[in-house]
């Protein structure tokens, strides 16, 4: 293995992808070359921010929910048969249950509406899970690739912010811890910058100091980003004086 081929390691020996000879090969390099161990080091902060930006908390009213279906679910032995009636039992008992089974078709049609409305919520929980997914996969791909570069800078209001960069991905990450939130009504939004020119790269989460983003289309030649904050929603072009400008790594 060349020097050239241990220099590309930094993003898989982050993620902990590499073999034990080859992590034994790069942590014998780590020693004597110092650009290399402070990408390594940039590289596990970014990837300890990618986990704390896709873990999810479940709601808060989820344990009570839990607890009242609990109290109101009777769970039987299956195919356990029933207790033997008498016949003016068993003929009072089908009297009640006609009775019954009008008063679930009642509660049915009464609650069929809130049916709907939770199978919603949870188809939407699942598109959310997967959105996740997918964008932690493809934050992970930009991190773990050979050619991965990772410069880091403190940004306005003591927040700390670093970008990683991959053009064989064509893609960039940008991580931030610390930032404070935007005003109300307002949102943070990265840009390219493209020699002077920006161009949007998505929007931040709002009300989230710690976050990781994948920028939003392709690295495409740009040389830096900048962060401004705009309206809800976005902007096609900056409308305000850019809080953080960075220049991506060579």
């Amino acid at each position: 293995m060349t020097t050239t081929d241990l220099h590309r390691l930094t993003g898989a020996y982050a993620l902990h992808a590499l073999s034990d000879d080859e992590s034994d090969a790069f942590e014998r390099h780590l020693t004597a070359c110092e650009a290399c161990a402070q990408e390594t080091l940039e590289l596990r902060e970014t990837a300890a921010r990618l986990g704390a930006a896709v873990a999810a908390r479940p709601a808060s009213e989820l344990r009570a929910q839990v607890l009242r279906r609990i109290a109101t679910v009777r769970q039987e032995t299956p195919g356990s048969p029933g207790p033997a009636l008498p016949v003016r039992a068993g003929l009072r008992g089908r009297a009640l249950s006609r009775w019954a089974l009008a008063a679930c078709l009642a509660a049915a049609a009464a609650l069929g509406g809130t049916t709907v409305w939770q199978h919603q919520q949870a188809q939407e929980a699942r598109d959310q899970a997967r959105s996740a997914a997918r964008a932690a996969d493809e934050i992970a791909a930009v991190l773990a690739a050979p050619d991965a570069r990772t410069r880091a800078a403190e940004l306005t209001g003591g927040a700390t912010g670093a970008v990683t960069v991959s053009l064989s991905q064509d893609r960039a990450v940008f991580a931030v811890s610390g930032m404070a939130a935007a005003p109300s009504g307002k949102v943070y939004q990265l840009w390219f910058d493209d020699g002077g020119v920006m161009r949007s790269a998505g929007l931040m989460t709002p009300g989230r100091s710690e976050q990781t983003v994948l920028m939003k289309g392709a690295v495409d030649g740009a040389s830096g980003m900048g962060i401004t904050v705009e309206p809800s929603g976005g902007s096609t072009r900056p409308t305000s004086a850019p809080v953080a400008l960075m220049s991506f790594p060579s």
